[in-house]
């Protein structure tokens, strides 16, 4: 008899766990009844950021939703983004910026998650049933991060002033400053703004945090007034900071001198003290490295060994012909790879080292060039200046000879 306890004990206790998930997901949706007019509410986003759109409401007899996304109230074109059961999932590390919808989205708890979020998914999303019935509805605006206005605080720069015309006025809504992207050094801190503006004219059926305010991408502006609202663009500001670093945890003594000499016996100076991982690039290739974990709402950093890559000299768009740059998705780029490249390349998310990349450059000898290929563009100049070269002075000899030997008639007549 004693011996059923510990059984009868788990069991009850798994009872007990199923029924507060049942009580929790049943308060979860009884927080807000479905409206009986199917509103919007209305968000936005910079592009390449990852967003989540939760199903605030549902009746008790549905077990699972579909979310339909709608590019223009009404439209005729709709996408179904699910498989009727509500359980794709996405794994967010294999995404790519710029790949269709379809392939970035996953659906967890009747919440849909979109990531790395494209301008093209600006749209209406909407959640419902297979048969097509609607209970909660959003207007998301994902505004692009091409053209962005980028200002330095140390430089003395300031942000956009409000642009107030007849019927609207234009203004830029800030998120917090993130953490300081390094610790112990001299980092940095960005603050994203997104532009709103503010209408008497917008449509009834969008709802918004603050009244007669929304995104200015938002399908709430009426028509007549959505080329105005797109001649502001999203900001960022970028200011310098300084923090110390988190101390760790010291162990005890003994352990202390233990865990000393186990370390001393086995270090090598060229591994550093993050994870790294070890790459191959040929030359003249393009190369972009991204932070592990790291989204672009996160404060990230980039050093190339010893040296600070800052974003007041390697932003994109800071200098036109740069050749290594971060972009506004905190990823590094490197165009057109040379030897020099080569060495180990840290990175920092939220003020913590967590990554390496060791980069080592190769030339690559045998390969299929293309016509878009530097090599293959660098070869196609040198040889046609010297076929305009070789022509010029082709042409050159072939007039003297003619004006010398006119010249010799000339004097013989």
């Amino acid at each position: 008899m004693l011996a059923k306890l510990p059984g009868a004990t788990i069991l009850l206790c798994m009872v007990d766990v199923l029924h507060a998930f049942a009580v929790e997901e049943k308060n979860t949706f009884a927080r807000m009844a479905c409206p009986s007019y199917l509103m919007f509410d209305n968000a936005a986003y910079l592009a390449d950021m990852t967003f989540e759109l939760p199903c605030n409401c549902k009746p008790d007899t549905v077990s699972s939703v579909v979310w339909y996304f709608q590019k223009n109230m009404g439209g005729h074109e709709t996408s179904v983004l699910t498989d009727f059961s509500g359980t794709v999932v996405v794994d967010s590390g294999h995404v790519r910026s710029g790949s269709s919808m379809l392939n970035r989205f996953s659906i967890r708890m009747f919440s849909l998650i979109v990531f790395r979020a494209q301008e093209k998914d600006s749209g209406h999303y909407l959640c419902g049933t297979e048969r097509g019935d609607y209970f909660y509805g959003y207007d998301v605006d994902v505004q692009p991060t091409w053209g962005i206005v980028v200002a330095f605080v140390d430089r003395g720069q300031h942000v956009q002033d409000d642009s107030t015309e007849d019927v609207l006025t234009l203004f830029t809504t800030f998120w917090d400053w993130t953490r300081c992207d390094r610790c112990g050094v001299r980092g940095e801190q960005r603050r994203i703004g997104l532009c709103y503006l503010q209408s008497a004219l917008l449509h009834p059926r969008y709802r918004t945090a603050v009244p007669n305010v929304t995104s200015c991408g938002s399908g709430a502006v009426p028509w007549h007034l959505r080329p105005r609202s797109h001649l502001r663009r999203p900001e960022v500001v970028i200011r310098s900071c300084l923090t110390s670093c988190q101390k760790k945890k010291v162990p005890k003594e003994g352990v202390q001198t233990i865990s000393n000499i186990i370390s001393k016996m086995g270090e090598k100076p060229w591994v550093p003290r993050v994870p790294t991982q070890f790459h191959k690039q040929p030359v003249g290739t393009k190369l972009i490295l991204g932070c592990p974990g790291a989204r672009p709402e996160h404060a990230v950093a980039w050093d190339k060994n010893s040296v600070r890559l800052y974003r007041s000299r390697f932003l994109i768009g800071v200098n036109s012909t740069m050749r290594i740059f971060i972009d506004h998705g905190n990823q590094l780029h490197i165009q057109r790879v040379k030897i020099t490249d080569r060495g180990t390349y840290f990175c920092w998310r939220e003020g913590t080292m967590v990554a390496g990349f060791r980069l080592s450059v190769f030339y690559r000898r045998w390969r299929r060039r293309t016509l878009y290929d530097p090599e293959t563009t660098y070869a196609a100049n040198i040889i046609g200046r010297s076929y305009i070269i070789i022509g010029a002075v082709f042409v050159a000899i072939h007039l003297g000879c003619c004006c010398w030997r006119r010249c010799r008639r000339r004097a013989a007549t």
